[in-house]
């Protein structure tokens, strides 16, 4: 049996940012990344916005909620955005461009890590703050942001996010996840 990509074995919701910064050619490498992704016909409907100047740094940062203060340290935080006119036209009103964006953003964290850096897609920010500090128009979905980085040493980290550093991964096994020719209704 083939082996399992190191990128994706690699791979690790990390939290110990280093203030090194990223050179131009690395940060475009792991975009570029992003937009090989596939897309519903092509429509490739993910939008990133790069904030590595401390005045776009700081509407992010400003829009982290206490529990993502570890975010805080990365010197690059990707506003990942897309809207409903880029979307595949579905006829049972899929928003497909939410997949899509999905899949460019695990490309992107794919290339990450095979450069050696941390990138790690958040739920938890204040979208409205995110809108107003950018002027972000209001037919623009906010979807996440990445927090993007070389490793630091993680001394700016809690107990529990320290520990978390160095745990092992733990993943459902496929017998929880899987279905096999017919569907169970989900417990």
């Amino acid at each position: 049996m083939a082996e399992i990509v190191p990128e994706i074995m690699n791979r690790r919701a990390r939290r110990a940012y280093g203030p090194r910064g990223l050179d131009q050619p690395l940060l475009e490498r792991v975009l570029e990344a992003a937009v090989l992704a596939p897309s519903c016909n092509n429509k490739q409907p993910w939008r990133f916005l790069v904030c590595q100047d401390e005045t776009s740094l700081g509407i992010v940062r400003g829009a982290l909620p206490e529990g993502n203060y570890w975010a805080r340290e990365a010197p690059v935080l990707l506003v990942v955005t897309t809207r409903d006119d880029l979307d595949c036209r579905l006829n049972d009103n899929r928003e497909y461009a939410l997949f899509d964006t999905g899949l460019a953003v695990m490309n992107l964290m794919l290339q990450a890590t095979r450069e050696g850096l941390y990138a790690h897609p958040m739920a938890g920010f204040d979208p409205l703050a995110v809108r107003q500090g950018f002027g972000i128009e209001d037919e623009t979905r906010i979807i996440t942001v990445v927090a993007l980085g070389f490793p630091g040493d993680g001394t700016s980290l809690n107990e529990k996010h320290r520990a978390a550093e160095h745990a092992p991964r733990e993943r459902k096994p496929l017998a929880e996840v899987v279905q096999w020719n017919r569907w169970q209704a989900l417990a």
